[in-house]
């Protein structure tokens, strides 16, 4: 059996699956390469308003008939907006597969926007949006793309704005949808108990008379960084800080040697150096951060962490220290393995999970029109030198180009 299967319908939507004999639910999504980088500043939140507005009626349901379709059945029906992505998703007994593939096919395409729901939905995201904020966690990360992201898509908050968000009616998402919405970069992505014949028979039937739409819309690229430095007065008890820069896209070089080193410096395993000084050392922390975010043209580092505020001068020269080792000193040869050992092990777990895995495939195949085997990116794992990480470091890791963001408590 191949680890994964790939077909394209007349319309230009592929449907990937990977067969999996011992599981009992089907996982399947509709993953559309549209996101809130490809709205103008007048749509700001547009992408994520359809998210929600997919589940509140469509040309033969009403909300409740949607939300009750698979739910009644045990079954789970889901969605997310990215940057760069929209995804509907749903996890559902394989006895049930025909009926989550008519809903999601239902939803993602026959939306009709009903002006009540479209006046219920904005009060909900507007509460959203108010959530958020009052989560200073969640607000600093959005608030820190909008500074490293100044002035391009990649900035605005996949949330929108009050002001957006009050304005949208049933012919902005319609006008967006039709700009933006090419066949050719919609995936169905299948994880379950089935042969690819049975879920093909399923997907012609739910999407094979879709309409082929080709948009030639261009992202336009992310250029003219300029590091800044922001601090904020919020009603919080601790100093809440992020630092980072923009770096690598997907299809870089030093793509994956990069995720490594992020891993080593503040992945979410209790031995990440910044957890084991800021945490374990000397108390400073309950938890910090380093995250790697690669699109398609750009990609984001960031670290993350929240302090006392007498501790925050603290928590930026181990910051600051520990990015210096990573550039000067290269890792020892035992070092190095067992760096390896546990990214690979991270990345073996995460594909246990059949959901993840459904996603990973079709975000795969849309960004990099291929689905990497794991035993590949092992092999690629393992050629990583020292000498490498030290160089990458170097190329990222230059704290005089990093901007920042410092919530302070009034």
């Amino acid at each position: 059996m191949r680890e994964q299967e790939v077909i394209e319908l007349g319309n230009g939507i592929r449907l990937v699956h990977r067969q999996l004999n011992h599981i009992q639910v089907a996982h399947i999504g509709v993953m559309l390469d549209v996101g809130s980088r490809d709205e103008t500043p007048e749509q700001q939140g547009l992408a994520h308003f359809w998210e929600h507005m997919a589940f509140k009626g469509t040309q033969k349901r009403k909300a409740y008939h949607i939300i009750n379709r698979l739910e009644s059945l045990g079954g789970e029906l889901n969605a997310y907006t990215t940057k760069e992505k929209i995804c509907f998703h749903s996890s559902v007994l394989s006895s049930h597969l025909d009926k989550s593939l008519e809903l999601l096919s239902d939803i993602t395409f026959n939306s009709i926007f009903p002006e009540k729901q479209i006046e219920k939905e904005r009060m909900i995201i507007l509460e959203e949006m108010a959530m958020y904020r009052d989560t200073p966690e969640d607000a600093i990360q959005d608030e820190f793309d909008e500074i490293v992201f100044k002035d391009h898509s990649l900035g605005m908050n996949i949330l929108g704005n009050e002001k957006t968000i009050s304005n949208f009616g049933k012919e902005d998402f319609r006008k967006f949808l039709n700009e933006n919405i090419d066949t050719g970069k919609v995936i169905i992505s299948s994880v379950g108990n089935y042969p690819l014949s049975k879920i093909k028979r399923y997907v012609e039937r739910y999407f094979g008379d879709i309409k082929p739409l080709n948009n030639s819309n261009r992202r336009s690229p992310y250029a003219h960084y300029k590091p800044a430095v922001v601090h904020q007065e919020k009603h919080i008890s601790q100093v809440h800080y992020i630092a980072g820069i923009p770096t690598f896209p997907l299809d870089h070089k030093s793509r994956i040697p990069f995720f490594m080193l992020t891993n080593i410096l503040g992945g979410p395993a209790m031995n990440s150096r910044l957890n084991l000084s800021m945490r374990e050392k000397y108390g400073y922390v309950y938890g910090v951060e380093a995250h790697y975010t690669p699109f398609t043209d750009s990609g984001l580092f960031s670290i993350m962490f929240a302090t006392d505020p007498k501790n925050l001068k603290k928590c930026k020269a181990i910051v600051i220290r520990e990015l210096k080792k990573l550039k000067s000193q290269p890792l020892g040869s035992l070092q190095l393995h067992k760096a390896k050992l546990q990214i690979k092990g991270q990345l073996a777990m995460s594909e246990e999970n059949n959901n993840a895995m459904m996603l990973m495939m079709a975000k795969s195949l849309l960004d990099r029109n291929e689905i990497p085997s794991l035993p590949n990116v092992f092999k690629t794992i393992d050629a990583i030198s020292s000498a490498e990480l030290c160089d990458v470091a170097s190329e990222v890791f230059n704290e005089d180009n990093f901007s920042s963001l410092t919530f302070l408590p009034a």
